[in-house]
C-alpha cells in the first residue's frame, strides 16, 4: 500500500510518500512544499494544490492520510490552514484516493504510544520505525512521515477500514 501523508499548512506543507507491506515501511520521498508569505492566499492555495497533484501523479499513492486541524487561539491561522487542508483533500478526492484524517493525539499515540509526546520524541520514533540514518527534517516533513505511519498502523489494525470522509 502506498500512502501519501500530509501535514497541512499555508506557509509550509509537509509531505511523505511511503510504501507499507505487512509491518515494514519503505520511504520513497519526503519533504515540504513552501509558499511565500507575500503572495495572496489564493495564489498560495493554488501552489499547494498543484504540488499535491504533481506528487499524486508522480508517485501514484493509493491512499492519503492528512493531519486534522488542531484549533489554536489564532483564528486567522486556523482558517488559512483549513483552506489549505481543503485544497489538499480536493486533490486527493479528484485522484480517487482513499482519504483518512487523524488528530495530532491519534498520530502521537500510533507512533510513540503516548498522545502527549513532544516533537523530538516523535522524530526519534519516526527515525527508528523507518530505519532512517538521521532525524527527519524539517519538522513538517517529520510530521508527514508520522501521519503516514499512523495510517499504516490503523489500516493494518482494521482490515475493514473505511474512508473517513
Amino acid at each position: 500500500m502506498r500512502i501519501l501523508g500530509i501535514d497541512p499548512g499555508l506557509a509550509t506543507i509537509g509531505y511523505a510518500l511511503v510504501d507499507k507491506e505487512t509491518n515494514h515501511f519503505d520511504v520513497l520521498e519526503y519533504g515540504v512544499i513552501k509558499t511565500a508569505a507575500g503572495k495572496k492566499d489564493s495564489e498560495r492555495l493554488s501552489i499547494i494544490y498543484r504540488n499535491i497533484k504533481e506528487l499524486i501523479t508522480e508517485f501514484e499513492p493509493e491512499q492519503m492520510a492528512v493531519e486534522e486541524l488542531f484549533f489554536n487561539k489564532n483564528v486567522k491561522t486556523a482558517i488559512s490552514v483549513g483552506q489549505a487542508r481543503g485544497v489538499i483533500l480536493l486533490a486527493g478526492a479528484e485522484a480517487e484516493l482513499k482519504i483518512a484524517e487523524y488528530t495530532p493525539l491519534q498520530i502521537k499515540q500510533a507512533v510513540v504510544g503516548y498522545g502527549r509526546a513532544d516533537k523530538r520524541q516523535v522524530q526519534l520514533m519516526v527515525q527508528s520505525l523507518l530505519s532512517l540514518s538521521e532525524l527527519p527534517r524539517p519538522d513538517d516533513a517529520a510530521d508527514a512521515l508520522a501521519v503516514s505511519i499512523c495510517h499504516g498502523h490503523v489500516y493494518s489494525a482494521h482490515s475493514g477500514w473505511e474512508e473517513r470522509l
